[in-house]
């Protein structure tokens, strides 16, 4: 969304984030007797170098293919797996989360795209599912504003567009708990692949536009 508003990378990922911080701190907070602590330790074990590391970088990559490979990942990511559905063990999968969140996010910002099914463990129930997601995205997405911060990219620059958006997620937080309670175990792990495929697919437009594969008329 904030791309579609002509905004550059370095200004753009930077408050998305910040509104992502508080988006899914309401989510940690509503969630939070649900959360699987453990899985933050793990994950910030490769989030915090790999956020850091990656920073000078931002400025001199194309988005574009970086949304093209996040895209083949996150379908990749739905492919058939184990008897159990797990994708890899509970570390394996928490410290790639992290060094997803940590590397390619710095450049895309909408990291729970590619790492959600990271967290969508067979043993685990939707509530924590999302609470622990929520924990580590609010981290993945607080680091990366300090580290914009440390190169002289605020978010307080846009208020205009900051304000508004924190209203509407805490919003919205509030709204999907309510219609979490209706939601079965099932069909939430079928809704929950659906949007990851609905927005793979969204990336990939994205980038072929960026990349006028598409030309328009």
């Amino acid at each position: 969304m904030l791309y579609a508003l002509k905004l550059e990378p370095t200004v753009a990922v930077p408050l998305f984030a910040a509104v992502q911080v508080v988006s899914n701190a309401s989510r940690t907070v509503a969630y939070v007797k649900h959360v699987e602590w453990h899985a933050a330790g793990w994950f910030l074990l490769a989030c915090v170098p790999a956020t850091f590391l990656v920073m000078p970088l931002v400025e001199r990559a194309n988005v574009d293919w970086v949304r093209l490979a996040l895209a083949a990942l996150i379908l990749w990511s739905l492919r058939p797996t184990r008897d159990d559905g797990a994708l890899w063990p509970p570390r394996v999968s928490f410290l790639v989360a992290g060094l997803l969140n940590g590397a390619p996010g710095m450049f895309v910002g909408a990291t729970g795209l590619f790492v959600g099914r990271l967290f969508l463990r067979p043993e685990w129930k939707k509530e924590t599912v999302i609470g622990t997601l929520a924990l580590t995205q609010t981290l993945g997405h607080l680091l990366r504003v300090i580290a914009y911060g440390v190169v002289g990219f605020t978010v307080v620059s846009r208020l205009d567009l900051l304000l508004p958006l924190v209203i509407a997620v805490i919003l919205g937080t509030a709204a999907g708990k309510g219609l979490n309670q209706h939601v079965s175990e099932a069909a939430f792990r079928k809704l929950f692949k659906v949007i990851l495929v609905v927005l793979s697919l969204k990336l990939i437009w994205d980038a072929a536009v960026g990349l006028e594969w598409i030309q328009w008329s």
